[in-house]
C-alpha cells in the first residue's frame, strides 16, 4: 500500500476495515519520500522496498494524482472509479472499472 496518508492514519483505517494484517510490512507513506503524489517518488519507493521492478507493478488507484504518479513511475494502473468518475481516471491514464470485483477479471487478462 502506497498512500498519501501518514502511517498512523493507515493503521487506523486499515485496522477498522479488518485488513491491516494483509498489508503489514508493506505499507508506504508519502512521509517517507521527498515528493508525494502526483510525483512518482512514493510508487518507486514502494517498488524498491518490495524488490519489484516498476514495470511489473500494478497499482490500484482512485485518485487522479495517484494515477499520474504511478504512470510516471512506469507502472500499470487500474483505476477504481469510486471517488472520481471513470472518465477522469481514464483521461489520467488508468484502465478503469467501477467495482473491485471487476479487478479480479482485469487481473486474469
Amino acid at each position: 500500500m502506497a498512500s498519501s496518508g501518514a502511517h498512523a492514519k493507515m493503521r487506523r483505517t486499515l485496522g477498522a476495515a479488518g485488513i491491516y494484517a494483509h498489508f503489514e510490512g508493506h505499507i508506504f507513506s508519502a512521509t517517507e519520500v521527498e515528493h508525494g503524489k502526483p510525483a512518482p517518488d512514493l510508487f518507486l519507493h514502494a517498488a524498491e522496498q518490495m524488490e519489484v521492478p516498476p514495470g511489473e507493478c500494478l497499482v490500484v488507484e482512485d485518485s487522479v494524482a495517484g494515477v499520474r504518479g504511478a504512470k510516471a513511475a512506469g507502472m500499470t494502473v487500474f483505476g477504481h472509479a469510486d471517488l472520481n468518475p471513470a472518465d477522469t481516471l481514464r483521461a489520467a491514464g488508468a484502465d478503469v472499472a467501477g467495482s473491485m470485483l471487476e479487478l479480479r477479471a482485469y487481473l486474469k487478462t
